[in-house]
């Protein structure tokens, strides 16, 4: 039988060590589309958690009613309600960010990390776990929009969220708003979270060889 982790860690573990984007490369167009800027980025990261928590939560509450035939069709219809409100209130309170998102936000529907979540987790745990990976896993796929789209925009205007960071004298580097900024940020951005992987690894090794000298 597979022992269940606290409950912390499954809201923990979505922020690095199965992080969406950092870990498991996960939802790469709006990741590397939308972070031109800061808000791009938070509004985009916002709207998917919203899916994300309450698709698994439902999903969690009927999955012992769902036929195992239909169930990802299932999933999918959930998804793609709360994908339609997300949508429609977006159009409706924020036009310019609607517009801006372009058709990213109903592409949420299609996300991997919402539909794998639903099948790797929500269908197999109880609503409160549900809840709390997704909380975890939207918030680690918020943040790490949120670093990548500050980077870009700080880089590219010298702002970020309409205020000036880096000075007049700065050349602002405008391959950052073009799409190869996208990936050269990522590339670098997943370069340092593997060297920290590697070297917290390492680390804990150094120190468990170094436990076991002092047994000997």
């Amino acid at each position: 039988m597979k022992k269940q982790v606290s409950l912390h860690y499954e809201f923990l573990k979505g922020l690095w060590d199965i992080n969406p984007i950092f870990k498991q490369i996960l939802g790469m167009c709006p990741t590397l589309a939308v972070t031109v800027s800061a808000i791009n980025g938070l509004a985009m990261g916002l709207a998917t958690t919203f899916v994300l928590i309450f698709s698994s939560v439902i999903i969690s509450s009927v999955r012992k009613i769902v036929p195992n035939q239909v169930r990802i069709a299932t999933y999918i219809l959930i998804i793609s309600t709360f994908v339609t409100i997300v949508d429609l209130v977006m159009k409706a309170k924020f036009p310019e960010l609607s517009k801006a998102l372009g058709p990213f936000i109903p592409l949420i529907v299609v996300n991997c990390i919402i539909l794998g979540r639903a099948e790797a987790f929500a269908s197999k745990n109880n609503v409160l776990r549900s809840f709390l990976d997704a909380l975890g896993n939207g918030t680690g796929f918020l943040l790490a929009l949120l670093v990548l789209g500050s980077i870009r925009e700080i880089l590219g205007t010298r702002s970020v969220f309409g205020f000036q960071i880096l000075p007049d004298g700065f050349s602002t580097w405008m391959v950052m708003i073009l799409p190869a900024g996208a990936f050269l940020t990522l590339g670098l951005l997943l370069g340092f979270a593997n060297a920290y992987t590697n070297w917290k690894k390492k680390n804990q090794k150094n120190k468990f060889f170094k436990r076991s000298d002092k047994v000997r």
